[in-house]
């Protein structure tokens, strides 16, 4: 199966250089965007990440402490998730799978507007960081899932929760596996094109970071980077960070393949 791939710009955060770029770029900011996948074939329609909360207050209390104001992240109203869709003729209601990565609220905040979509998320991710974390995290748990997505997901979207194993093709031609690095919950997820694999994850936030191998500086695995971006290298014909601003710079108007 060959799909379709386009990204919609969520909104974007400004962040110091060593967030980005291991132990480099001291006195550098470097901007994100946040990038929503979407993926059309085969009769299905697939979201990658959900986008920012509505309500930026908490996300943005913790990164003025964090970072000061330069920091905090900002939507316009284009580029809420349902009217981003809308403007490409896509109802939230009928997408069919939704893929989380990482678990933060950048990513999970607007999994309810989904009604009927498979919510694919990693086992380990789940277990680790919401269920039984191993050790404390430095991002607080609603700051990961929002209360009222986190009560979504265990009452009205239960039947639809789908924890993936670290290994998993979820659809044909379509297939996330688990790769860490940056958070416990994060995945890549490999999709065949007309035009090749397109690998999208959160393990990479540039095409800097993969294509120079410069790790991430936020990462809790070193030896996962090593691993992850080595296979992904190995295996992607077309890479996809999904914070990089480049990508419509590479593929204007956001279509990948």
């Amino acid at each position: 199966m060959k799909y379709k791939v386009r990204v919609l710009k969520m909104g974007e955060h400004y962040v110091p250089g060593p967030e980005v770029f291991w132990m480099s770029e001291w006195n550098a900011w470097e901007t994100l965007y946040f990038w929503m996948v979407l993926v059309q074939g085969g009769g299905k329609t697939i979201v990658i990440n959900t986008g920012l909360p509505e309500d930026l207050t908490l996300r943005n209390k913790f990164l003025n402490e964090f970072g000061g104001e330069r920091c905090i992240m900002k939507a316009s109203e284009e580029e809420r998730p349902w009217k981003a869709l809308k403007n490409v003729n896509v109802d939230p209601k009928e997408v069919d799978y939704v893929f989380i990565t990482p678990l933060q609220d950048y990513t999970t905040s607007n999994i309810d507007i989904f009604k009927k979509a498979k919510i694919c998320i990693s086992r380990k991710g789940w277990i680790e960081e919401i269920v039984a974390p191993k050790f404390k995290f430095h991002v607080p748990r609603e700051l990961r899932i929002p209360n009222k997505i986190l009560f979504h997901l265990l009452t009205e979207a239960w039947d639809r929760l789908y924890l993936l194993e670290d290994e998993e093709e979820v659809l044909p031609g379509i297939k996330a596996f688990w790769v860490g690095v940056h958070h416990r919950s994060s995945i890549a997820i490999s999709i065949d094109t007309d035009k090749g694999k397109v690998i999208a994850s959160d393990c990479f936030f540039k095409y800097k970071n993969i294509e120079e191998n410069i790790p991430i500086g936020v990462m809790e695995s070193f030896e996962e980077y090593v691993k992850a971006y080595d296979r992904i290298r190995r295996e992607a014909d077309i890479l996809l960070p999904l914070y990089d601003p480049e990508v419509l710079s590479r593929y204007p108007n956001g279509e990948i393949a």
